[in-house]
């Protein structure tokens, strides 16, 4: 859609927001940022160095004035596309774009995207490290941290970016295209906002919706929800598994990871070479490995980046070992898939903190999953008592409530012996007690680099 001095609705005033007011801005439409919250601090934000100079800020409700000049809203993540408001830009034949779908409309490179319930930000960040040995212009946005709407005007014909999309980025995507896509997995999440895991599964799969036969989607052979969509899958399929041996795709043998393409096994590497832990991690490396070979990187900068490769910040990530005791962030462990990866990657007799933001997950498979390795569970946040309950249920008694964080730190500290682990791994959302979950992590390891020992 050609934008040029078309005035243009961009609903929330966050990082996204921002962001995508600015390419507006630079690229020649006249961007109008727009906030239902009427008590939004307005000088403060158009203070802000990133604010978009000059630009229209509204507050509150949108005018009947102002629906008649808009040509397109464009919403940005955290606001879903059921409220109020986006009922009135449709029902006055108002485009509406996410910021995933506004970059895409000035891509001029390829595009590799990455979704899924878990893993996204492992992969996409390898994937991200093997296409710049690759290539000089990659750019990593998305999801991950980076705006795409801040680099999509970098781009150019020979350019590739690397993106982690989410659940809620797709669901305003309208052409959005890449030419390899990903699905790392589909397990239940954000079903406060989607509602049924039938509708969550879809918009995932949405990110395949314009992808064609000349095009490529990595799944998990695991997963029953993309079993069920490969069949659909518009674009070619390539599998990877971490439990059964393929006939085409990429797959785990004992720690070998091997591929066959049709055309015999071939050994790729041993993951005992890697620095990542944990068969969750094995599947995102394979994954990220399917990616950048299907894109065109040689196997031997693919390999040679994995090995070298460490764990993202936030996601099972190695803190220190204090007086024995191994200290483990997994902050980003954000909903009870992710955290049972986590408690599956500890080797030790661990004492968990866990509770946060109630996003109407239950919590029975990964209690299941503490299998006796869990010594002590210590809960925080709006879901502790429901997380109590269900811990007990399944025959759990050795649980503490923490009032705060700290209580929570201290208590583990006391808990843990020589030879123990002490694992932040939630299953559940920052919100409510912290901003968000790289500053739950970024406070866990603070106070566990203030101990002595």
């Amino acid at each position: 859609m050609d934008l040029l001095g078309k005035k243009v609705l961009v609903a929330g005033c966050g990082k996204s927001g921002l962001g995508a007011a600015g390419l507006l801005q630079k690229a020649g439409a006249v961007p109008v940022l727009f906030d239902e919250n009427e008590k939004l601090d307005g000088k403060a934000l158009c203070a802000r160095e990133d604010y978009p100079k000059d630009t229209a800020l509204v507050l509150g409700s949108l005018s009947k004035e102002l629906l008649s000049e808009l040509s397109l809203a464009v919403l940005s993540p955290g606001i879903s596309i059921e409220e109020a408001f986006v009922s009135t830009l449709e029902e006055a034949d108002i485009p509406v774009w996410g910021e995933i779908e506004l970059a895409w409309n000035y891509e001029k490179g390829k595009v590799l995207a990455i979704t899924g319930t878990n893993g996204k930000t492992t992969t996409t960040t390898l994937v991200g490290e093997i296409l710049k040995r690759y290539q000089d212009n990659t750019f990593v946005v998305g999801n991950i941290g980076t705006p795409y709407t801040q680099e999509v005007l970098k781009t150019d014909k020979d350019s590739v970016t690397v993106a982690e999309i989410s659940s809620f980025q797709l669901e305003t995507a309208v052409h959005f295209h890449p030419t390899v896509s990903a699905i790392l997995n589909i397990t239940p999440d954000h079903l406060n906002r989607h509602h049924t895991m039938e509708n969550y599964a879809a918009v995932k799969e949405s990110i395949t919706k314009n992808q064609t036969k000349d095009d490529f989607c990595v799944l998990n052979h695991e997963d029953s929800w993309l079993k069920a969509f490969a069949p659909k899958c518009p674009a070619q399929v390539i599998w990877f598994s971490s439990k059964e041996k393929l006939e085409r795709g990429y797959y785990l043998v004992g720690s070998k990871i091997c591929r066959n393409l049709g055309n015999g096994e071939e050994v790729l590497m041993d993951v005992d070479k890697m620095q990542l832990i944990g068969v969750h991690n094995f599947e995102n490396v394979m994954a990220a490995i399917a990616i950048a070979a299907a894109y065109g990187v040689p196997m031997e900068t693919i390999l040679d980046t994995v090995k070298h490769f460490q764990a993202v910040e936030h996601r099972i990530e190695y803190v220190a070992t204090k007086n024995g005791v191994v200290y483990y962030n997994d902050s980003k462990g954000t909903n009870p898939d992710a955290a049972i990866q986590a408690i599956r990657a500890m080797k030790w007799p661990t004492v968990l903190i866990g509770g946060g933001y109630d996003k109407q997950n239950t919590y029975d498979e990964w209690i299941e999953a503490f299998d006796g390795k869990v010594k002590l569970l210590v809960l925080i946040g709006q879901t502790r008592e429901k997380i109590a309950e269900c811990a007990k249920k399944h025959g759990m008694e050795n649980i503490v409530l923490a009032d705060s964080f700290e209580e929570a730190m201290d208590t583990c500290v006391k808990a843990a012996c020589p030879g123990d682990a002490v694992l932040l791994s939630p299953a559940c959302a920052s919100w409510g007690m912290f901003p968000n979950y790289e500053v739950r992590g970024k406070m866990f390891k603070e106070y566990v680099n203030s101990l002595k020992g």
